[in-house]
């Protein structure tokens, strides 16, 4: 804001840059939740709480919609500019983010009625490793960017590959699982899907890494993501 703006605008406007900090830290709240939900649904079969995930995510959708409307309505009525049009622009993306993030886990939640109607396959550990990784990044993506915390960012974006190590075992595993009996094909083909979401998730919470290091620092990182999702190129040998 220019410096000879009176103190009450300047004021009002700090207000609004701190309400947007809420209204994005709010909907990544809800997003984790959903995140974590999702997962408790699939390992404990829980029906009904897959139910009420899938219904949550309209309150995900809504909020990026408000956020989306807030961010114009500040660019348009304050001019900002440096920094601050910096992190206005950030937040319409990492509330982008944070709606596929919240569609990835509605879709393991519809995914996982389907799994609990089938009988079980294995175990879902890795299920539960994964979610832990994604929900960590997801929360420090999101504390980063109400701290400012160019750094904190960077780190995020840099911890995405022990999320794919995850997702590969667990690629190998339903390939297998299907190989040795043409029965697990359907909850195994579900939980492939619900694995690949997550690996998604995993993906999203980096891209809000990178947008936050940006809005801070004014620069980008690298394009050379470390990645380990190698299922494109998985060999699974048939049981002897």
């Amino acid at each position: 804001m220019p410096q000879d703006q009176p103190d009450h605008i300047v004021r009002s406007y700090d207000e609004q840059l701190r309400r947007l900090r809420d209204m994005v830290a709010r909907m990544g709240g809800l997003a984790e939740r959903q995140v974590h939900d999702s997962t408790i649904a699939l390992v404990r079969r829980d029906v009904a709480l897959a139910a009420e995930v899938v219904a949550r995510d309209a309150a995900l959708d809504a909020l990026e919609r408000e956020v989306e409307a807030f961010c114009i309505r500040i660019l348009a009525t304050r001019q900002p500019m440096a920094s601050d049009l910096r992190f206005i622009v950030a937040a319409m993306k990492v509330a982008h983010n944070l709606e596929r993030i919240g569609d990835y886990a509605r879709n393991g939640a519809k995914r996982s009625i389907v799994v609990a109607q089938q009988p079980q396959i294995g175990s879902l550990n890795g299920f539960l490793r994964m979610s832990q990784l994604v929900q960590e990044n997801l929360k420090l993506a999101i504390d980063a960017l109400v701290s400012e915390d160019a750094e904190a960012a960077a780190r995020v974006w840099a911890a995405d590959e022990p999320i794919d190590a995850v997702y590969n075992g667990i690629f190998r595993e339903m390939l297998t699982h299907m190989m040795e009996d043409a029965r697990n094909i359907t909850a195994a083909t579900h939980l492939l899907f619900i694995a690949k979401n997550m690996e998604r998730i995993g993906d999203h919470a980096t891209n809000i890494a990178e947008t936050v290091h940006y809005a801070v620092r004014g620069d980008s990182l690298p394009d050379d993501r470390p990645k380990a999702d190698s299922s494109a190129f998985a060999v699974v040998k048939p049981p002897e």
